[in-house]
């Protein structure tokens, strides 16, 4: 394992862990959810397609980013997948754009914005390196530089893409933009020998008009809490309600849709956006099943609806903080 310049959590071995010492769990514990569970009949099961929203992209819309000062504009992709652009600059979020990812698993919906009809990319956001996030031949129809966890810049780099590594709470630029990689509670794998070896998190991305808050895969776990307290102010958290079923196994590594609107308060975010669910079939509960429950869960909350968002594939929400946030209070 390398030597990284500054400390990140990590075992004996060297291997990165999660901020409570966690690891993932054992071939054991995928065998039983996979493999025995199925045979003995215990696993719940849910057709391989949902009904899904879709709705075209503005594609002549999307072309430009917003300059500074204008709202920043978030388009679902799918699964995952952003387009987040913000001060005259475009960001791909965990870009997994085509028909299927590695092992075969196809999408249930086409993505919000076909590869070639994505406007030009300044960065691409990777939060970690499993397969339905970290899509290598999407990363490299696009190739744009890519920021991602520490570990996998040598990785990318060796595969054509200029990258840049970040470890937790460190920052990078791209052009007027700060993004910081901040933490999740999950782990990382791209082969048998790798487990670890490269590190998971999220992405905070701030300009002038908003800050917008990415957390990757992760499980409910306290650092919500924190990512809030040290980005006070988030103006739109784009969290994973999917593939959490069954809760033995999944919740170690996802969240629910009621976990995801606990984080969600957590945070203190002033929008909830959904993701994670819908495109691709990880999971035994239904790929239509998140948004039902994300919806009785912001009314057992009392949340008002504009402030929790289940968007469309290929929708564009906009958002920015509040003026008077913004600007600096006029000198009495």
């Amino acid at each position: 394992m390398p030597v990284f310049a500054f400390e990140q959590p990590h075992d004996r071995a060297g291997r990165f862990v999660n901020l409570d010492g966690s690891r993932p769990v054992g071939l054991a514990t995928v065998m039983r959810w996979a493999v025995w569970d199925r045979l003995t009949g215990k696993r719940r099961r849910a057709p391989e397609r949902g009904s899904v929203l879709t709705v075209a992209a503005d594609r002549a819309r999307l072309a430009r980013p917003p300059a500074e000062g204008e709202p920043a504009r978030l388009t679902w992709l799918g699964h995952a997948s952003f387009l987040v652009q913000l001060d005259g600059v475009s960001l791909l979020v965990d870009p997994a754009l085509r028909p299927a990812i590695f092992g075969g698993i196809v999408r249930n919906v086409p993505p919000g914005v076909p590869l070639e009809d994505l406007p030009p990319i300044d960065a691409q956001l990777v939060t970690h390196n499993h397969y339905d996030h970290l899509d290598l031949p999407t990363l490299r129809s696009v190739g744009a530089p890519v920021v991602a966890g520490l570990g996998l810049a040598r990785w990318l780099e060796a595969r054509g893409l200029p990258a840049t590594e970040l470890g937790w709470w460190r920052s990078t630029r791209v052009g007027a933009v700060r993004v910081t990689f901040v933490p999740a509670h999950h782990w990382s794998r791209r082969g048998p020998l790798d487990t670890n070896a490269t590190l998971w998190g999220g992405f905070v991305v701030e300009g002038s008009t908003a800050t917008v808050y990415h957390s990757g895969d992760s499980a409910y776990f306290a650092g919500f809490r924190e990512i809030g307290e040290r980005f006070p102010g988030i103006d739109a958290a784009l969290l994973p309600i999917g593939a959490y079923d069954p809760g033995w196994f999944m919740l170690r590594q996802h969240m629910d849709p009621e976990q995801a609107l606990q984080a969600f308060e957590d945070l203190g975010a002033r929008a909830f956006v959904a993701m994670h669910w819908g495109t691709f079939k990880l999971a035994d509960e239904p790929l239509d099943e998140p948004p039902r429950r994300v919806e009785a869960e912001r009314v057992r909350r009392g949340l008002p609806p504009e402030r929790v968002r289940v968007l469309a594939v290929g929708e564009t929400l906009e958002v920015a903080r509040p003026l008077a946030v913004r600007e600096p209070a006029t000198p009495r």
